[in-house]
């Protein structure tokens, strides 16, 4: 995967195309990322202790990391992501449309 826990990405795809949010957690296994503020699922939580009332939790569910795409705030643009090797032999992040390096 080449999004990364803290990126900034673009919905580029379903109900929420067009937000943006940072990624709060990836699940490479399953090919999926979870965006802040994007994709809220509510649940119903029952009490677990005497005297203690059932509430309504609102979470983000994940997402596939084929429906984001890397933005680039400086830009306001969304674009693809390649790899690159440096000289001395690291691998570096760059957003194809912009030529910005992330990492």
């Amino acid at each position: 995967m080449r999004i990364r826990k803290g990126d900034t990405v673009q919905i580029i795809n379903g109900k929420e195309k067009g937000k943006t949010g940072e990624v709060l957690k990836t699940l490479p296994v399953e090919n999926r990322v979870v965006v802040q503020g994007i994709n809220l699922r509510t649940r119903h939580v029952k009490p677990t202790q005497e005297g203690e009332s059932g509430r309504i939790v609102t979470e983000e569910a994940s997402l596939h990391a084929s429906n984001v795409m890397l933005y680039s705030t400086a830009k306001k643009v969304a674009s693809r992501v390649e790899l690159i090797v440096e000289k001395d032999g690291t691998k570096k992040r760059r957003l194809k449309k912009t030529g910005e390096i992330i990492d």
